[in-house]
């Protein structure tokens, strides 16, 4: 009669999705992952994709919607999770900023992939990140700091922009970027990233991101845009005037929906892997 092999108790949760881990850096900060099941360490290491939650944390659902890329692409997908409340009780939105009350979360999702490299045998140098919403205003932050991390960087519907201007004050403009992150806008290193912008057809709504005197308003944002599709062509125009080339997608039928996003989001990073491959 055929025999069956059980899975090793242990190494199962380090396959598929798994659950989420303490950061070794500061085990207030978490992460999951989908790993395809055929991986392993003595395989090559696979591309690693980043998909950024927004403000309400549903990184466990993006690790699950992108789990058929991860094994068709042959990527590992990783989804950091900020808790809210980490610096101040019931605060939201501080991750987004990049540095917050003595944190550096840059540089925490560095941490991160430092270890996913170690632990999950993944590509480390340069890596794909993805954000909607809220972790769309982190994507695009990030790529300012870390430009030579990324292989690419999807920027998705984020209700509050940062203008690369330096005669404007972080966060709104660029205005003492170097003091804050200890290093200068690097345009060269951006203009080889490539650069996705993504939002739907049908995200005008404004309650949110237009709340005068709120933890994270600046005076100024309404001069980006009234809805979220108005800053990110607002982005986009500043983007292009500093020689960033960016494909801009506009989603029909599609409100503000992260999951509503993912297609548009995987066929550029897909043929960003694809070209990959054929290098």
């Amino acid at each position: 009669m055929p025999t069956t092999v059980d899975p090793d108790p242990q190494g199962f949760y380090f396959i598929g999705g798994t659950p989420f881990f303490a950061s070794r850096h500061d085990q207030r900060i978490s992460y999951a992952l989908y790993v395809p099941k055929d991986h392993t360490p003595q395989a090559a290491p696979l591309p690693l994709v980043v998909i950024q939650h927004g403000t309400g944390r549903s990184a466990e659902l993006y690790r699950d919607r992108w789990k058929s890329f991860a094994i068709e692409h042959r990527c590992v997908i990783l989804t950091p999770l900020f808790p809210a409340g980490l610096v101040e009780p019931r605060e939201l939105h501080s991750f987004k900023f990049l540095s917050y009350g003595g944190i550096r979360f840059d540089e925490e999702l560095l941490h991160i992939v430092d270890e996913v490299g170690e632990v999950f045998n993944t590509e480390t140098a340069r890596f794909y990140l993805h954000g909607f919403s809220g972790g769309g205003q982190f994507a695009h932050r990030f790529f300012y700091v870390h430009p030579d991390r990324l292989a690419g960087v999807s920027i998705g519907a984020p209700g509050r922009i940062t203008r690369l201007d330096d005669s404007v004050p972080w966060w709104l403009g660029t205005g003492g970027f170097e003091e804050i992150f200890g290093t200068g806008i690097d345009l060269e290193a951006m203009r080889k990233v490539p650069v996705q912008m993504v939002v739907g057809a049908d995200d005008v709504e404004t309650w949110e991101i237009n709340n005068v005197g709120g933890p994270n308003w600046l005076d100024g944002v309404e001069q980006t845009g009234r809805t979220r599709i108005e800053r990110l062509e607002c982005l986009r125009a500043n983007f292009d005037e500093h020689g960033i080339q960016v494909r801009f997608d506009v989603v029909p039928g599609v409100g503000h929906r992260g999951s509503a996003v993912i297609p548009a989001v995987q066929e550029f990073l897909g043929k960003l892997l694809n070209e990959r491959r054929t290098r």
